[in-house]
């Protein structure tokens, strides 16, 4: 199986000098390769933005687009597989949510950004948690990603 191609925008709204585009590039890659092992013929290319956005921008575009008037961690925008076999899609992610979750979660900062990244990565690849086995079947992949990243499980309870 070839391996899959990423064209992969990072766009800092807000300044997080901690979380480089190298960084979340290769935690975006990690998905990308399991959503092709996963999936083989469901797409050759994925084109994704990744927008690190404060509160109040996080806020408004869940008002917005998700009736829901509050800064969500991670907002994804899933357009599909164009006829060239490409997926693109939007991942927001709201820093003060995250920096906040980490806190009150007791994750370490990076490692609850790499778990974000990963999971609206593959809502960007067409995943999702409505149903109990679409949640089973994506949460398996995050723990499987996140593992090989020696990252524990982030749906532990502590």
């Amino acid at each position: 199986m070839p391996e899959p191609v990423l064209s992969f925008t990072v766009q800092y709204a807000v300044d997080a000098p901690e979380l480089s585009r190298q960084q979340l590039r290769a935690w975006a890659l990690k998905a990308v390769q399991a959503a092709c092992q996963d999936c083989p013929d469901a797409f050759q290319r994925a084109e994704l933005t990744l927008r690190l956005v404060d509160t109040d921008e996080g806020r408004s575009l869940n008002a917005n687009y998700r009736n829901k008037d509050y800064a969500t961690n991670v907002l994804t925008f899933e357009y599909g597989v164009d006829p060239e076999g490409t997926a693109h899609g939007d991942i927001i992610l709201c820093l003060d949510v995250l920096k906040k979750e980490a806190t009150e979660q007791d994750k370490p900062f990076k490692n609850h950004a790499a778990h974000l990244v990963i999971h609206g990565t593959l809502h960007a690849l067409g995943y999702d948690h409505i149903s109990n086995d679409e949640a089973e079947h994506m949460e398996a992949m995050e723990i499987a990603i996140l593992t090989r990243l020696h990252i524990e499980n982030p749906y532990l309870e502590r």
